[in-house]
């Protein structure tokens, strides 16, 4: 069970990225009061806890109905962890973690920043919710131990998110830069592992 705590700790850690939401954080509300930061983060971090554990709930029953197998989205759902952290590693931005063009467009005629795009999708993006999947396909003892890890995760996330400014005057925009590519690296071997577990399930 250890194993589980550790390897779903770091996961969570690596796809939601608390420190990595720190400058994007910073960027998106340059200019709002002291208030409508703290406001902001709150509300985001608690929407997209709320949407992960609506995912962790009823997710897998919700691949039962689709008649998808646990094995089969842990493959699928290790290719999409990987070609996650090659963008991390090779700090180029994607779907995964970024917003289109018309989601971009939509952002700059609204001032609440704490639904889209802070919740969606960079808290519970399809990184976050295909990670949540992939773990909460034991028993109940398993499920009660990722919800500690993922409420761990998100307290960590909300901290870095009120303390985003001091974040970026100790570590810099370099220093997040070479962390998220270390994580990245950590990110693609976790998504190799399920890949293969997914195989070896499948094959046995």
């Amino acid at each position: 069970m250890s194993e589980f705590v550790f390897n779903a700790f770091v996961t969570l850690l690596v796809v939601i990225d608390p420190l990595g939401l720190a400058p994007i954080f910073a960027a998106l509300t340059r200019g709002f009061s002291e208030h409508q930061k703290r406001e902001s983060a709150i509300r985001g971090t608690a929407l997209g806890a709320a949407i992960l554990l609506v995912f962790a709930v009823v997710g897998n029953a919700l691949l039962g109905a689709l008649g998808i197998g646990l094995p089969a989205f842990r493959i699928a759902g290790g290719i999409l962890l990987f070609l996650l952290a090659l963008d991390m590693i090779f700090a180029r931005p994607s779907g995964m973690r970024s917003s289109t063009v018309r989601e971009q467009e939509e952002e700059s005629y609204q001032q609440d920043i704490s639904v889209f795009p802070l919740a969606i999708p960079l808290i519970a993006g399809p990184g976050g919710i295909t990670t949540v999947l992939l773990y909460t396909g034991g028993g109940p003892t398993q499920l009660g131990l990722f919800l500690t890890v993922l409420l761990v995760v998100l307290v960590l996330t909300l901290i870095s998110l009120l303390l985003a400014p001091r974040i970026m005057q100790l570590f810099g925009e370099t220093g997040a830069n070479v962390l998220s590519r270390v994580l990245g690296v950590l990110l693609a071997a976790l998504a190799v592992q399920f890949v293969i577990d997914g195989i070896r399930t499948s094959l046995t």
